[in-house]
């Protein structure tokens, strides 16, 4: 017998006294990489397929990423961290507008803890102290970068930007060693007698010193009196001379994480209503050199932007999006306001303000109409030849964020990509690849010059990295013969950065899925994604759910590898994921009008409800089916899915029957995306035909009669037999 199936994707001071011996005791800190940055803040790296997807039955959750640059000068190597891009997670905040929705979709990224900090705990610790090689080291010594990018070059647009911003390529003019250590003893002599100015005086000679001595000044007794100076004047400093002092700690290469700078940003939170837009401006630029994320502060800096919205010029409108997006937030009651802004001075932007406030909106998931969308990709598009490789990936990641499919920009990208591809960074090309997935994008120029490039780059790839590649890759169907050295390296580079999945698991299971999509099944990671102790690790998640990704890895390796004879989901967990899928199935992808009539019509034309059964086949791909079935003689019988298993090995045929989406498809193309080719394919494994229903043939059918669904319904069922 035949069975055919129409199936929807289912897809926080110690007191003073205490600071003298919180010095001492200061231990080293473990300070996050961009990898962890960027899904500390929200969550934002998460990357996975997810629930109630845009794209075909599942969904990308992007985080803000950085080129993170480990050089001497480590103020300036803050500077490279702005390109932490990216990648919010879309679940949180909604875009005002998306692409098309996939309406057929069943499914279902970390806090970093810190000890009990001191005031003055982290000032000198990590100049002094070192640690024996760890796996957990993994985190903390980035691969140097592979290209540098200089994420603050469109400060150097306009000489206006040099009163709100600090220039981290200029250092102060330098002093000798002995020159700071006389300003130290001084330190040691003066005491309490020191005047406020005279605090703020040494420590902005001192941040003078050459780089590579600064740890030297860090180390020093009278620099910690210093700092206990500076804390017991706070509140007598002026607005100058307390902007100068952050100044001064940005050269001083101050620990972002240093509990000091909590009081800072209060004072300076108290002080917002008097200040400048400059000088609030300059304030949040020095937050961000040092690397700290001042969530109060920008708070009251926002609160009082509201006051000098009307005489913002453009300089003073960038600086604020890009402030916006380096602290991950945009209020509400500003979007508005700054969409006018931006619209009325769109015509003056210059290419790298174009990209930087593509960056900004993304990382603050600003949501703005599709026309002002639309207008800031049509300036982009108009300056494509002029933008930085840097500027052409923001405005890429903003199309992602947005769903906004730009025509013109896309086919720009098609001639710009390979020719910029041989000297873009890993981070960059990754970004191209995501936001090809994610519009659906799929051009064989842009995919081959970066599948060409990104081997030679793997040993600069965090497991982050060549996860999302493998996913978007594999989500637009780039088959490995096109370029064989891709899929391949990629694997090596997971399995290269395996101690990472300890504190992202979700990076192996989107990784692995993207290899599953094309046929890949490297078994040594799919048999660590499968083991007890990963699963145990990825189900301890709070904020991410990847009991979906397991699953579906799970079913596919049944369905795939039948020779696997290493570790499985627990039938427990498999049960309750499909029920969960199901659940969700029934209450909304099963009520979909066009599924209804789908069912309808079949069972008018097979002889009734019997004949039709609506489940899921292959739950683990997060879909619905529509099954029927025929006898060996072409006659329709009753649908028993209980018995299926049986029939699978009798001599009659079964078959399967869907209703796909445009969301399932690469944009101008019937080349199916990932999920549902990966899908298509295990049916045929699990022995039935499927027989398509495409979007374009059948949501026109809707608005026909019922004897036309019929006749066609009859064309497509019984032709295939």
């Amino acid at each position: 017998m035949a069975a055919w199936v129409l199936r929807r994707p289912v897809f926080r001071l110690r007191c003073l006294q205490t600071l003298g011996r919180d010095f001492t005791q200061a231990q080293n800190i473990h300070h996050p990489t961009e990898d962890e940055t960027d899904e500390h803040e929200g969550k934002k790296g998460a990357f996975q397929p997810h629930e109630a997807s845009l794209q075909g039955g599942y969904r990308l959750h992007y985080t803000p990423s950085s080129y993170h640059h480990s050089v001497g000068n480590t103020a300036r190597s803050r500077s490279q961290t702005d390109n932490e891009e990216d990648e919010l997670s879309l679940a949180t905040l909604a875009p005002t507008f998306r692409q098309q929705s996939n309406r057929y979709s069943v499914s279902s990224s970390r806090h970093l803890s810190s000890s009990k900090n001191t005031l003055l705990d982290l000032a000198l610790s990590k100049d002094h102290k070192t640690e024996m090689p760890s796996a957990s080291q993994f985190h903390r010594q980035p691969v140097p970068p592979d290209t540098k990018v200089d994420t603050r070059a469109f400060h150097k647009c306009r000489p206006e930007y040099a009163s709100m911003t600090l220039d981290l390529t200029q250092r102060p003019h330098t002093i000798e060693w002995e020159e700071a250590l006389h300003l130290l003893q001084k330190v040691g002599v003066l005491r309490g007698s020191m005047k406020p100015s005279d605090v703020s005086q040494f420590l902005v000679e001192l941040s003078c010193l050459h780089a590579y001595k600064m740890s030297l000044v860090r180390n020093n007794q009278y620099f910690i009196m210093l700092l206990r100076y500076s804390v017991e004047n706070l509140r007598l400093f002026t607005d100058l001379q307390l902007l100068e002092v952050l100044q001064a700690f940005v050269w001083l290469d101050i620990p972002s994480t240093h509990t000091l700078l909590g009081l800072y940003e209060t004072e300076l939170s108290c002080r917002t209503k008097q200040m400048t837009l400059h000088q609030l401006l300059f304030a949040a630029d020095l937050w961000r050199c040092i690397g700290r994320q001042v969530p109060q502060f920008l708070q009251h800096l926002y609160d009082s932007v509201q006051l000098y919205l009307g005489k913002m010029g453009i300089p003073e409108l960038v600086q604020l999006l890009y402030i916006m997006g380096e602290g991950r937030h945009c209020p509400k009651d500003l979007i508005h306001p700054v969409q006018q802004l931006l619209m009325s001075h769109l015509h003056q932007l210059n290419p790298e303000e174009i990209g930087i406030i593509c960056l900004g909106l993304f990382k603050s998931q600003t949501s703005m109409s599709e026309t002002a969308v639309t207008h800031i990709v049509d300036k982009a598009h108009s300056n494509v030849r002029d933008m930085s490789d840097f500027a052409i990936v923001n405005v890429m990641k903003f199309l992602r964020y947005s769903y906004l499919y730009h025509r013109e920009w896309m086919e720009a990208m098609t001639h710009e990509i390979p020719r910029r591809a041989p000297k873009m960074g890993v981070q960059g090309l990754m970004h191209v690849a995501l936001t090809c997935s994610a519009l659906h994008y799929r051009n064989d120029d842009i995919l081959i010059s970066v599948a060409e490039r990104v081997p030679s780059l793997v040993p600069h790839c965090r497991s982050k990295d060549s996860s999302k590649l493998l996913w978007g890759f594999g989500n637009l169907q780039f088959l490995p013969g096109q370029s064989p050295s891709f899929y391949p390296s990629l694997a090596e580079g997971l399995r290269q950065r395996k101690a990472e999945f300890q504190r992202y698991p979700e990076h192996l299971l989107s990784g692995l899925l993207g290899l599953a999509f094309v046929s890949q099944f490297p078994e040594d990671l799919l048999a660590l994604a499968l083991s007890p102790d990963f699963v145990k690790l990825a189900l301890k998640s709070t904020q991410l759910d990847l009991k979906k990704d397991l699953y579906t890895l799970d079913g596919t390796v049944a369905l795939e590898l039948p020779q696997w004879t290493g570790p499985r989901l627990s039938c427990e967990l498999r049960k309750e994921v499909a029920d969960l899928l199901w659940k969700f199935a029934q209450s909304d992808v099963c009520q979909k009008p066009e599924v209804q009539e789908a069912e309808s019509a079949l069972q008018d034309l097979l002889g009734g409800e019997k004949f039709v059964c609506k489940r899921m086949i292959l739950p683990h791909t997060r879909s619905i089916d529509l099954e029927v079935h025929f006898d060996s003689t072409g006659q329709p019988i009753p649908v028993n899915p209980e018995s299926h298993t049986a029939t699978l090995s009798a001599p009659e045929r079964d078959s399967h029957k869907f209703i796909s989406n445009r969301n399932h498809y690469c944009c101008h193309s019937k080349q199916l995306l990932g999920m549902h080719t990966m899908k298509r394919r295990q049916l045929k494994l699990a022995g039935y035909r499927v027989v398509e229903l495409s979007y374009h043939e059948w949501f026109p059918m809707l608005r026909k009669s019922r004897t036309e669904k019929l006749t066609y319904l009859h064309c497509k069922v019984f032709d295939s037999l």
